[in-house]
């Protein structure tokens, strides 16, 4: 019965792998939805841009590592390695300052929160959590090199994206050139813990929602843009233009520019349960995108050019973000607590302790040196996969939507850590 089930959740965040269709949704009248894709007026709130140039740079190579067993599912099975010590590494005083700083948001998570990773034990990022609290910005680099080791986790070999946080034009009422509906989380969508059936299947969940007496896959992105959702009162807020509301999506939060001017901000309520689909590889293995092409700003041009092909292309991702309005401080990650531009980074929990500082040292300038892990994205899994959060604006926009930097990676682990997973 569980494998009829829909695909286990993606990471809160951002990005989320290929999944079973959804029924035909419904309309409230009973009746069949079209499945004719919905084509959309592209109405550009933001200039379009080109992706920043890359500033290159020679990567440090992965230190020598074992061979990572093939049944590894985590840092501490995957091998660690220890690495230099933090003064020998290129980090920027402005860098290690930005990273204190974030570091100290993530204090309180960090040290409540079960460590998937296995790299770490509850009690171990208590000293320097208390010693971040009180630490001057202006020393950061001591406070780094005091209280922290370096470690390599399998073969060390990183590759890094970049995501931000985009402002498109939105309106909180339907009207004329706002028609791209922004829905909160659905009551119907339900998560399922795996667990709680077979212990084998522990730390898995999936979402889906209950048809009859039967549990299905919740409703894909072709579904809801046919109207699944619709005239339930979901609607948060309405966007002008579906494909940047689509990257917006795979972003996992924004700013809705509203007519009047002000600015409605909107973070990540939930998902759909359906797996992640890179569109820009969908188009590059077809010939429809040339290499170079793949790029946010590409593929958004792409888009644009026919309606119709474009409806078609972003329905191709089955994956649907819901949100809901955000009134403090934010973008916020996976801890629940803000990211902070050109500081935090996403990973997979179960590679790199969420809150753990991490050096990045990869063929572009732009990301190397030091950030804090604070977010997770459906798309980045395994040991060293990063995407990197380049804050709001135009130039987080050039920059965030062709990052893709190759080379290695190390994590900054409490001492008592470090002395522990060595000691073996």
């Amino acid at each position: 019965m569980l494998g009829g089930c829909a695909s286990v959740i993606p990471d809160a965040g951002s990005r989320p792998t290929s999944s079973t269709p959804a029924p035909s949704p419904v309309a409230e009248a009973g009746q069949p939805v079209s499945g004719t894709p919905r084509p959309y007026q592209p109405r550009p709130s933001v200039p379009s841009t080109a992706a920043a140039r890359p500033i290159p740079a020679i990567p440090s190579p992965p230190l020598a590592a074992s061979p990572v067993p093939a049944d590894a599912t985590s840092a501490a099975t995957s091998g660690v390695v220890v690495g230099p010590e933090f003064t020998e590494l290129a980090v920027t005083a402005e860098q290690a300052t930005a990273a204190l700083k974030a570091f100290r948001i993530s204090c309180p998570a960090v040290q409540r929160r079960a460590d998937v990773s296995g790299l770490t034990q509850p009690g171990e990022w208590t000293e320097s959590c208390r010693a971040a609290a009180a630490w001057s910005d202006r020393d950061a680099t001591n406070f780094f090199s005091r209280y922290f080791g370096t470690v390599q986790i399998g073969a060390g070999t990183s590759f890094v994206t970049g995501y931000y946080e985009p402002e498109i034009a939105g309106s909180r009422t339907p009207q004329a050139g706002y028609d791209v509906p922004v829905y909160r989380r659905p009551a119907d969508l339900i998560d399922v813990d795996l667990g709680q059936f077979s212990e084998g299947l522990k730390g898995r969940k999936i979402r889906g929602r209950v048809d009859g007496s039967n549990f299905v896959p919740y409703y894909d992105r072709a579904a809801i843009e046919r109207g699944a959702l619709a005239g339930r009162g979901l609607e948060i807020a309405w966007a002008a233009d579906a494909a940047e509301f689509f990257f917006l999506q795979i972003q996992g939060s924004g700013r809705l520019r509203l007519p009047d001017g002000r600015v409605m901000r909107i973070g990540y309520d939930s998902q759909n349960g359906r797996d992640y689909v890179g569109i820009g590889k969908l188009l590059l293995d077809r010939g429809d995108l040339q290499p170079g092409q793949a790029s946010m700003q590409g593929i958004l041009d792409y888009l644009r050019a026919d309606p119709v092909r474009g409806a078609a292309v972003m329905n191709e991702n089955p994956s649907w973000v819901f949100f809901r309005e955000l009134t403090g401080p934010g973008p916020l990650g996976a801890l629940g607590l803000p990211v902070t531009g050109r500081a935090s980074l996403a990973a997979d929990p179960k590679y790199v302790p969420l809150g753990a500082p991490v050096f990045l040292s990869v063929d572009r300038a732009e990301p190397n040196g030091l950030w804090i892990a604070q977010d997770t994205g459906g798309a980045i899994k395994g040991a060293n996969r990063f995407d990197s959060f380049w804050g709001a604006g135009a130039d987080a926009r050039a920059i965030a939507g062709g990052m893709a930097a190759r080379g290695s990676a190390l994590l900054l682990l409490p001492r008592v850590s470090v002395a522990r997973l060595t000691a073996r």
